[in-house]
């Protein structure tokens, strides 16, 4: 007898049955359709990269957790899992340049594998759901990625988010003020990285064991902090910073175009605290809070016009968002946001099977429904009709077909709907039409 092997995923892996999987189509579905009506195109790539191309392109805390996927026949070309879906679109480009039209608006919706620990909300395989611009320079992008992050949001049916923005060159700005030297910019963007879990006095002491001086700290963080509604926390930065190339004009026009296309203030806010931490981010940057259930970001993104350049001789301009699947999904179970028709299983329609005597009738009676765009299960075993109908029940299937030998004889077909046990007798040519009626609630 071989051993026996306890059946467990490994850690921050998981399975999904068929009650998860509806909800997580459900949610992929609404967000492709945004996706795709502001003009963007599906891509799909490896789940393996070569080694070289992802390492150098996260900053040095994201790059531990990359999985390494060696094998020995592989040993002369190393390779990894990818971390996430902005990498391989650089590489895309970048190799197959001369079949695709810019700009070019692709969507990516793929699994993607980080080393981290695992906790709620947190795992080691996950979704991301990207939507990318390449080609565009201008602000219009960014703000485009903006207006299409809101309706989505929408659309999933959060009551309250908000999309945090900021600007990568204005932190470098007050990193400059402050009189931070240019080698510990990095160590700025790590810590204030870390700010909605340390807090204020988390960031200084963080920063103070880096080595940065306690006056350059006071400078940063009493800008870091402006707050202020609408663009006045842009005017209070300018005021100590001047005008200049640290971005507060592009934060200025992006608050105009959202303005302009009706994104409601209260979804958006300018946050100088927030970084996004990847190493590639050169200007304008989101990602979306929503504080109650807290679990963390659930969109980041932003503007990262050098990182193509990694793969060829000259870079191109790009701006995107990624959707953070898990966590929406986390955050519509607890807030219970899922439509009331999304039940546990995508059968519409049992056929009941009486005996040897009754399978072919049952047979053209599934064909029937499933020729009609219903999706028809068949008892594939000769049950009590009470055993079939309980089945039907315990999986939520709404409609059960009857035909025993007395119904088979007439040429009808019984339909029952299971939530009010009205049943319809009707003849099969007519089973299509009066089983659409019944599901509609008629």
């Amino acid at each position: 007898m071989s051993q026996f092997i306890k059946p467990r995923a490994p850690k921050g892996f998981r399975d999904f049955l068929p009650r998860a999987m509806l909800r997580r189509r459900y949610v992929i579905g609404c967000i492709t359709e945004i996706f795709e009506r502001f003009g963007f195109e599906p891509l799909d790539t490896p789940i393996l990269e070569l080694r070289e191309t992802l390492f150098g392109k996260y900053g040095e805390d994201a790059e531990q957790l990359i999985f390494s996927a060696q094998h020995g026949r592989s040993a002369s070309e190393p390779l990894a899992m990818r971390y996430d879906l902005t990498v391989p679109l650089a590489r895309v480009v970048a190799q197959h340049e001369s079949q695709l039209h810019l700009p070019f608006k692709r969507y990516h919706i793929a699994p993607v594998f980080r080393g981290e620990r695992p906790q709620r909300g947190r795992y080691r395989e996950f979704y991301q759901c990207d939507a990318d611009i390449v080609g565009v320079a201008s602000v219009m992008a960014d703000a485009e990625i903006v207006i299409m992050m809101q309706q989505i949001l929408s659309r999933l049916g959060f009551p309250q988010f908000v999309i945090k923005i900021n600007h990568r060159r204005l932190l470098t700005a007050i990193g400059a003020f402050s009189g931070l030297p240019a080698d510990q910019l990095p160590d700025l963007y790590r810590s204030v990285d870390k700010y909605d879990k340390l807090g204020a006095a988390g960031v200084r002491a963080e920063l103070a064991a880096r080595g940065i001086a306690e006056d350059a700290i006071s400078r940063m963080m009493d800008l870091l902090q402006a707050h202020a509604p609408g663009t006045a926390s842009l005017d209070q930065v300018e005021h100590a910073l001047g005008k200049g190339e640290n971005g507060l004009d592009e934060l200025r026009e992006l608050a105009d175009l959202l303005a302009a296309a009706g994104v409601p203030a209260e979804h958006y806010d300018f946050d100088f605290t927030m970084v996004r931490g990847l190493g590639y981010y050169t200007g304008p940057i989101f990602e979306t809070v929503i504080s109650q259930p807290n679990l963390g970001s659930i969109t980041g993104g932003g503007r990262y016009d050098n990182l193509i350049g990694m793969f060829r001789r000259q870079s191109l301009p790009t701006t995107g968002t990624s959707f953070g699947i898990e966590r929406i999904i986390d955050l519509l179970d607890a807030l219970d946001l899922y439509p009331a028709e999304l039940g546990g299983t995508l059968v519409q329609a049992l056929v009941t099977v009486f005996g040897a005597d009754t399978r072919h009738a049952s047979l053209r009676i599934a064909e029937a429904l499933r020729a009609a765009g219903i999706n028809a299960e068949l008892h594939l075993e000769s049950r009590k009709l009470g055993r079939q109908i309980a089945y039907a029940d315990r999986k939520g299937i709404p409609l059960v077909a009857i035909a025993g030998s007395d119904e088979i004889g007439q040429g009808v077909v019984k339909l029952r709907r299971l939530a009010d046990r009205r049943e319809q007798v009707v003849k099969l040519e007519d089973i299509g039409e009066a089983a659409q009626a019944l599901l509609m609630g008629s």
